[in-house]
């Protein structure tokens, strides 16, 4: 018997199943098809190591867009997000940086290593508020295609530019440099010491294969500052139960609007049949057909590999080849059997429920950027690490612990390739350099879980492991993302849409894409 559906999303990731919820709600049949065992792709918590919850590969949140929690009331569906308390920056000689939501008392630790840093600081902060907020209003649209003669096309184009000269000429100016400049170089004309450049400049290289001095990495750290919690901006959390919980409560929002999800269920192509996407064909086979078809999957999956480039204009089909999506991130997951002791601020405390950033300067990560740009290792890797049990205590057993290792870098094409034994030699580089500012981290671990490019490749699906589906550069943002005329979430198939991170506004778990990608579908459908 011939399944029919009104859409079919390929990919159970968060954007995949922002869409389906966004589909459903308007009353369309809609279908998940998720490789799987599990929704989330690389918004997953799995219980690894007995007892411990690991959040496998992304770890916090703060770009979940207001409107799609309200629309999709994602609260009622279980979503929690805890508040990141803080961030520490631990330093060899025992010192550290700490900043948390006490104004003053971060200002009095800035102070400590610079008193004009803390004069600074408001100053730079209001100013980057200022920059997130102007930004903002080009994440809540769709972009213009500006070889087009379509009215709507130049109405937003109009409107965008009304928009941006209305930001006065300080401001323009600053919104160039944000566009143009490295996090490094623009965090100079503010700050001076180390600790504090190098932990705000991480900001900027999450994500890439670029270094803090690399040009257009300051866009990348006001991408990150517009972290919004409850209307907060430069907001960060956790979300109870791991990254995993958002996944489950947009599905279970999806499910509530009638929604179907398939996992273990991996899309081998889109049927495509006179031009148009008709359905999809399983690897099992199986060949469910659908008014539209989503890829929630990367540019180069969604173009190169579910259709045939035949059915591509070639000049599309160059583009996607040429789009820039090298993989650059790794991750190191452990269980511990206690808490972490800092030699900067020994014992348990709350310093312990925010972030610990190994970054202790820009030369510290740009030196991490050198090696992994010639195809090594960084003996001494920057981490973004959290404590993921400290801020929800179900994460782990009473009295033990997991600790979530964000590390820059990990060069996909790492020289030789990676093998195991490579991979261990990764969590060892790891684990030495935290090791260096927690004396008794290596007592307390229980199981070690690595990852790296190639893995997240491998099990996500996600080409090179590039969690933003590629490049957040000023050559793949907003109408080119991810190629010129084709950054409406539409392809050249009719029938055949985007709705993935590779798409505007790029990645982090946002959810726009797949809103937006849902309105074009719906467009279609209606």
């Amino acid at each position: 018997m011939t399944q029919k559906y009104d859409a079919i999303i390929i990919g159970g990731g968060h954007n995949g199943l922002v869409a389906a919820a966004y589909l459903a709600k308007a009353g369309k049949k809609t279908l998940v098809l998720e490789r799987r065992h599990l929704v989330g792709g690389a918004t997953v918590t799995e219980e690894i190591y007995p007892g411990f919850k690991y959040t496998v590969f992304s770890y916090v949140v703060s770009l979940l867009r207001p409107d799609i929690i309200r629309d999709l009331q994602l609260p009622k569906h279980g979503l929690t997000v805890l508040p990141l308390e803080s961030t520490l920056t631990p330093l060899l000689n025992g010192d550290y940086l700490y900043r948390d939501g006490d104004h003053f008392r971060t200002l009095r630790d800035i102070a400590r290593h610079s008193e004009r840093d803390a004069g600074a600081y408001d100053e730079y902060g209001r100013n980057m508020y200022f920059m997130a907020k102007a930004v903002k209003y080009i994440l809540g649209m769709i972009p213009p295609d500006l070889t087009s003669f379509n009215p709507g096309d130049w109405r937003d184009l109009l409107g965008m530019a009304r928009h941006f000269l209305g930001l006065g000429e300080e401001q323009l100016y600053l919104l160039a440099k944000l566009m143009t400049m490295s996090s490094a170089d623009f965090l100079d004309q503010w700050f001076e010491s180390d600790p504090l450049k190098g932990t705000m400049s991480a900001s900027g290289i999450i994500g890439t294969f670029l270094g803090p001095r690399s040009p257009g990495t300051a866009y990348v750290l006001l991408h990150h500052y517009m972290g919004e919690i409850d209307g907060a901006f430069r907001a960060w959390g956790f979300a109870k139960g791991g990254t995993g919980g958002i996944a489950n409560a947009i599905a279970r929002a999806a499910e509530s609007f009638g929604a179907e999800i398939r996992c273990n269920a991996p899309v081998a192509q889109v049927i495509v049949k006179n031009g148009r996407a008709v359905g999809v064909a399983l690897e099992n086979g199986d060949e469910i057909y659908a008014g539209a078809i989503g890829s929630s999957l990367d540019p180069k999956r969604t173009f190169l590999q579910m259709v045939e480039p035949k059915e591509l204009p070639p000049d599309l089909v160059d583009d996607i080849r040429k789009f820039d999506i090298r993989g650059s991130s790794g991750k190191v997951n452990l269980a511990l059997d206690g808490l972490p002791d800092l030699t900067c601020m020994p014992g348990p405390g709350r310093h312990l429920a925010g972030a610990i950033s190994i970054s202790p300067s820009v030369d510290y990560i740009e030196r991490a950027y050198d090696a992994a740009k010639y195809g090594e290792i960084p003996e001494r890797p920057f981490i973004d690490a959290i404590i993921p049990s400290m801020i929800d205590p179900d994460m782990a057993p009473p009295g033990k612990h997991v600790m979530s290792c964000f590390v820059q870098y990990a060069p996909y094409h790492l020289n030789g390739g990676w093998t195991d034994e490579k991979r261990e030699a990764f969590g060892d580089a790891v684990v030495d350099t935290l090791a260096q500012y927690i004396p008794n981290l290596k007592q307390i671990i229980l199981h070690r879980q690595v990852l790296t490019p190639v893995d997240i490749e491998r099990i996500t699906g996600i080409t090179q492991g590039n969690i933003f589906h590629g490049e957040l550069s000023l050559s793949q943002l907003f109408f080119l993302r991810p190629a010129a005329g084709w950054a409406k979430y539409r392809t050249p198939i009719k029938g055949y849409f985007q709705c993935g991170s590779g798409t505007h506004p790029g990645g982090g778990i946002m959810g726009t894409p797949g809103q937006f990608g849902a309105r074009e579908m719906l467009k279609e459908l209606n």
